[in-house]
């Protein structure tokens, strides 16, 4: 009983300590004025988790380890906020470390969660999971045959990576279908390219697929853009349909490469005063030669929808396809002590114009849907179609 009130004394002195003063410092910020009437809060409401542990030490029917105590705590506080904040074990911690050029055993897809449910944002190209046949916006019901409702999105990335060759069974809703559809993958290594296609499409209209906005994207786009004015490239077709996203960083640098000095990329709000910063292009060499048009789909999320819509509202290209997906928050990993991590919302994007994207999206200019029977591609037409009219004005 002593110990129990000690462990439960210590505990709710530490979580004191790192709500009340590690916290601001994490932020950056200055640390914010609490009224007496808040502290009397914090410390109400940790009592009541004293007495929780407390009861459980002394009245659960086996004996449970402090750590997992603590853990289970601290991922319930941090599931509570919203989808894409939780709370990492070292070995989770350590797990996303995973570089995202990096190789990795999977099936291919990002997810996340939307309306409580497991969602796949988008397969990347040519994986298992596109030859499959996964989605966009297929959720998923099972995973191995066990219900995938109330995973986390850690969890669920635990769960559908493996060792290359073993199978995974996935069990999916799809919108407009009455029936359940199963499917059964087998894990690859997934190799995860930044840009899959450089080429001249026809009247010296040029085709860029990015796959993924990674470390390197904005060096390997450079390299793509160079070969094609090598061949004589007129106008360029950027497609970013299916493209999950990746790092803030990439997303600014490729938008730099088709916006002049100083136009507003993007810019991030928070409540702390470290996360409210706006990004603007500090490209001395735009390429502002060339109309461009851009695609997009509903797997264009994150870093797609921030080059999306910079190339929108600066005027600067037109973008055709449907509706992105809507994923524009910010999370940011803070390690723990112990090894284990906080992974915490901490703010939201805004497009050049102000508006958020988190949930809403990107509309496009020219709505054009794309059957999946339809062999010609009807938004790369189009795109070829406004750019003709482009080059035609130029001229």
């Amino acid at each position: 009983m002593k110990l129990a009130k000690i462990f439960c004394l210590v505990i709710i002195l530490s979580i004191f300590c790192v709500c009340v003063f590690l916290g601001p410092a994490l932020s950056k910020g200055p640390e914010p004025a609490k009224s007496d009437t808040a502290r009397q809060d914090i410390y109400k409401e940790l009592e009541l988790f004293g007495d929780a542990i407390t009861t459980i030490e002394e009245n659960y029917v086996e004996e449970a380890k402090p750590k997992n105590l603590i853990y289970g705590a601290l991922k319930g506080m941090l599931r509570s906020l919203d989808t894409h904040s939780d709370f990492l074990t070292p070995q989770q911690y350590e797990d996303i470390k995973v570089d995202t050029g990096g190789e990795f055993g999977g099936i291919g897809i990002e997810v996340t969660v939307e309306d409580g449910l497991l969602t796949v944002v988008s397969p990347l190209k040519g994986t298992p999971a596109d030859k499959a046949g996964i989605l966009p916006g297929d959720k998923i019901v099972k995973i191995d045959n066990e219900p995938a409702k109330d995973l986390t999105l850690d969890d669920a990335v635990e769960k559908l990576r493996g060792i290359p060759g073993s199978e995974l069974s996935l069990t999916i809703m799809r919108a407009d279908e009455e029936k359940l559809k199963d499917f059964t993958i087998k894990r690859a290594v997934i190799k995860i390219e930044s840009i899959d296609e450089a080429l001249i499409l026809k009247d010296n209209i040029g085709y860029i697929r990015i796959i993924e906005f990674q470390a390197k994207t904005a060096h390997d786009l450079e390299r793509a853009l160079r070969k094609l004015e090598k061949e004589k490239l007129s106008a360029l077709i950027l497609d970013l349909r299916n493209n999950p996203g990746g790092l803030l960083e990439a997303s600014i640098a490729v938008s730099e490469k088709f916006l002049p000095r100083g136009a507003t990329i993007v810019s991030i709000k928070g409540r702390a005063a470290g996360q409210q910063e706006i990004f603007t292009s500090q490209s001395l060499n735009p390429r502002l030669n060339f109309p461009v048009v851009v695609l997009v789909n509903k797997g264009s999320a994150s870093a797609s929808e921030i080059v999306a819509a910079a190339i929108k509202e600066n005027k600067r290209g037109a973008l055709v396809g449907t509706a992105t997906f809507g994923k524009g928050s910010v999370q940011t990993v803070i390690p723990m002590r112990d090894g284990s991590a906080l992974r915490l919302t901490t703010a939201k994007y805004y497009t050049p114009l102000g508006h958020e994207i988190h949930k809403n999206g990107i509309s496009p200019d020219v709505l054009i849907e794309q059957p999946q029977d339809v062999l010609l591609d009807n938004q790369i037409e189009k795109a070829i179609e406004i750019l003709k009219g482009e080059t035609q004005r130029k001229d």
